[in-house]
């Protein structure tokens, strides 16, 4: 499949590394002057999309709609159009406001650090799209979940999980260093690590009951 990859910032290069190795005619494109001596790079966005069968966009969520327009009139009917930004459910929304009728449009959520999870990052996936994106990522090692919603749906999803991974990243954080401060900071790890360790679906339920029983306290 030939496959263009917009934005070859860590996340681009190693998504076109991965699917380079499953043999796809990987593209590459970005304004920027980033080095990617195994990759093949587009000079124009015309060329760029102009042939593609999928297009995978990983720039910054600001770009979302900037990059969707200037694609726009090179794409042909049946493209996989998929926007791994992390741009609002109404920016992913507005994509079919933009992208020509008969593109493929998907909204990808990457749920995990690429840099360290590499092609294995799990993703979830919404759109007409959808299920393109996990034929194209599952067989480089993507777990993807396939969200039978709209545009949108998949970066939904991401935030209402990030009130979580940043809340309890934050929380976690101002403890340790409070325990650090007090002399107990090993103490605190303890207490996390014990409340982290049982039953997940045990504990989310302790949380939200224990919360509102004990709220006058």
């Amino acid at each position: 499949m030939r496959c263009t990859i917009i934005g070859l910032g860590e996340a681009g290069r190693i998504y076109a590394s991965a699917l380079q190795g499953r043999g796809h005619d990987v593209l590459g494109y970005d304004v920027a002057p980033i080095p990617t001596p195994n990759l093949r790079r587009a000079a124009s966005m015309a060329e760029a999309v102009g042939q593609a069968d999928a297009v995978i966009v990983m720039t910054t969520a600001r770009a979302s709609l900037p990059v969707a327009r200037d694609a726009a009139p090179h794409l042909g009917p049946g493209t996989l159009y998929a926007d791994f930004t992390s741009a609002a459910p109404s920016a992913k929304v507005a994509l079919t406001e933009v992208l020509p009728a008969g593109v493929l449009t998907a909204d990808i959520a990457i749920l995990g650090p690429v840099i360290s999870l590499g092609a294995s990052t799990p993703l979830m996936a919404a759109g007409p799209g959808a299920e393109r994106v996990a034929e194209l990522l599952r067989p480089v090692g993507a777990p993807v979940e396939v969200v039978h919603g709209e545009l949108g749906d998949a970066m939904a999803h991401k935030l209402l999980r990030s009130i979580v991974m940043k809340g309890f990243a934050a929380v976690i954080c101002e403890a340790v260093e409070a325990g650090r401060r007090a002399g107990y900071e090993d103490w605190v790890r303890g207490q996390f690590a014990a409340v982290l360790s049982g039953d997940g679906q045990s504990t989310f339920d302790r949380f939200i009951t224990g919360s509102a029983k004990h709220a006058a306290r």
